[in-house]
């Protein structure tokens, strides 16, 4: 399920989220200019690699990206989430939550395969938590999602609870089948991230949010 946009409208302009799409942009594109040697010793030197793990590298390893997919997909679920929840929060409040959220999912990842050497990056585990908090604060909020069926596509608008609690469930399992295959030097997707940032998302918001914001339904667009 490729989601598309949500129904509800944002009623401030999501400064924070543009800001931080633009610094993984840049980010992403300062790993492009590096020839290929160099970007392998910068990517171990700021993501996490659990075996020697170093506290900073949970900040800095979640505005790095291994490829035009994992960016363009990461900044996508932002772009559709995160405004809505900036909303609610406020900017500053949302930039400490999604920090937050992106360092204590690596730490779970970290946990999970600590004597990995392969460097986890990505701002996945912080959209993650995005993803929770806008479970929790637009429970009657739509979907517009595109799936594909074999040759045929399909446009429908799903309920956002279930939408998102597919993807979790996605994670969870598939979190589950990798600890059996996992070794200190295998890679993949930080599925446990994931899991730990929607979690921490799910919970984090109760703190962040701001009360007295209004809640904006689907129905009120």
């Amino acid at each position: 399920m490729i989601p598309l946009r949500d129904v509800v409208p944002s009623r401030t302009t999501p400064f924070v989220t543009f800001g931080i799409i633009a610094v993984n942009v840049l980010a992403f594109g300062f790993e492009l200019s590096m020839p290929g040697s160099a970007r392998q010793v910068f990517l171990r030197e700021f993501g996490i690699v659990p075996a020697t793990f170093a506290w900073p590298t949970l900040v800095s390893s979640m505005f790095l990206h291994g490829g035009w997919l994992h960016i363009i997909g990461n900044m996508w679920y932002l772009w559709i989430f995160g405004d809505n929840v900036e909303d609610r929060l406020g900017h500053g409040r949302y930039l400490v939550f999604y920090l937050v959220c992106g360092a204590l999912a690596g730490l779970a990842q970290t946990l999970v395969n600590p004597d990995s050497y392969v460097p986890t990056i990505g701002a996945s585990g912080a959209i993650a938590g995005v993803m929770g908090a806008y479970f929790v604060l637009y429970p009657h909020s739509r979907v517009l999602t595109l799936i594909p069926l074999f040759i045929f596509i399909e446009i429908v608008e799903i309920p956002a609870v279930f939408f998102l609690g597919f993807w979790f469930l996605m994670q969870l399992f598939s979190g589950a089948g990798s600890i059996a295959h996992t070794t200190g030097s295998q890679g993949g997707i930080a599925f446990w991230a994931h899991v730990a940032g929607f979690v921490v998302g799910i919970a984090g918001v109760f703190v962040f949010r701001r009360p007295e914001r209004q809640r904006v339904e689907w129905w009120n667009r």
